[in-house]
C-alpha cells in the first residue's frame, strides 16, 4: 500500500503543483492531505481548487480554523482570504476532524498532534528554546495511538520540519510543508509512506517550484502589509 501525505500548503497553488506532478508518478493509493490548505498569498484560490480535486484536506489545521472564523487574530489576512475564496470554504475546513485514521487503522494522521491541531507534536517550547520532544512527551500527545492498540505510524505537519521519531514501536513522522519552509531550501515537501511485508517506510520527498512565478504572483495581487512578508519567505525558504 502507497499513501502520499502533504500538508502547510499555505495557498501557494505553485509549490502544491509541482508537488502533485511529482507523487503521481508514485501511483499512491490514497492521498491524505494534513491541513493548513489555504492561509498563505501565492494564489490560494488555485491552491484551494487543486487540492479539492486532487488532495482534499483530511483533517483541519491550526490556520484552517482562522479561515473559518474559530480562532480570531489576523483579521486583515483573514478577509483577503475570504474574498479570494469559495463562500461555504470556511463550513468546509470547520467540520474537518482533528485526526483521521487510514489503512485499518494502522496510520493517523493530524496538523499539529492528534490533540490539537495547535499542538506540536515532535517539538517542546523550553523556556526561550525549542527542543525535539521526549518520549514520554511524544507518548501522551499520541493519547491512546499505540503499537499494542495496531497503531503503527502517525503523521503530522504544522512545525514545517522534517522529523522522525520511534516510541514504543509507533514511528512519528513530521512530513516537510509544501510552502513556507523553514530551513533556507525553498523546496516544497511531502512524504511517501509504503507497507511492504507488513513494515511503514516513510521517505522524505523535496521538489523544485517556479518559486519567482509564486513570489510575482504573491507581490502583484497579495495583501498590502503581508505581500512582502510572503514574497522573502517564499524566495529565501525561511521566514525572515
Amino acid at each position: 500500500m502507497r499513501l502520499a501525505i502533504l500538508g502547510d500548503v499555505h495557498g501557494n497553488a505553485f509549490a502544491l503543483q509541482a508537488v502533485l506532478d511529482d507523487l503521481r508518478a508514485s501511483a499512491p493509493d490514497l492521498v491524505l492531505n494534513l491541513g493548513d490548505t489555504v492561509w498563505g498569498c501565492a494564489d490560494p484560490a488555485r491552491a484551494w481548487a487543486l487540492q479539492q480535486e486532487h488532495a482534499p484536506p483530511s483533517v483541519r489545521g491550526n490556520t484552517d480554523e482562522r479561515v473559518a472564523g474559530l480562532r480570531a487574530g489576523k483579521e486583515e489576512m483573514r478577509s483577503w482570504l475570504r474574498a479570494q475564496l469559495p463562500d461555504r470554504i470556511g463550513e468546509t475546513l470547520a467540520a474537518l476532524p482533528t485526526f483521521m485514521d487510514v489503512a485499518g487503522g494502522e496510520v493517523r494522521v493530524a496538523h499539529g498532534s492528534p490533540r490539537s491541531p495547535w499542538e506540536d507534536l515532535m517539538l517542546t517550547e523550553d523556556g526561550r528554546s525549542t527542543r525535539p520532544a521526549h518520549f514520554a512527551e511524544l507518548r501522551e500527545r499520541l493519547g491512546d495511538f499505540a503499537y499494542d492498540r495496531g497503531g503503527r505510524v502517525c503523521v503530522v505537519g504544522h512545525t514545517h520540519r522534517e522529523m522522525l521519531s520511534v516510541v514504543d514501536g509507533v514511528t512519528v513522522v513530521n512530513a516537510g510543508p509544501v510552502s513556507r519552509q523553514k530551513d533556507g531550501l525553498p523546496l516544497a515537501r511531502w512524504v511517501a509512506l509504503t507497507r511492504r511485508a507488513g513494515v511503514w517506510t516513510p521517505e522524505f520527498r523535496r521538489v523544485p517550484y517556479n518559486v519567482q512565478g509564486a513570489v510575482a504572483w504573491v507581490q502583484q495581487h497579495g495583501p498590502d502589509r503581508q505581500a512582502e512578508h510572503e514574497a522573502q519567505w517564499l524566495s529565501a525558504g525561511r521566514e525572515p
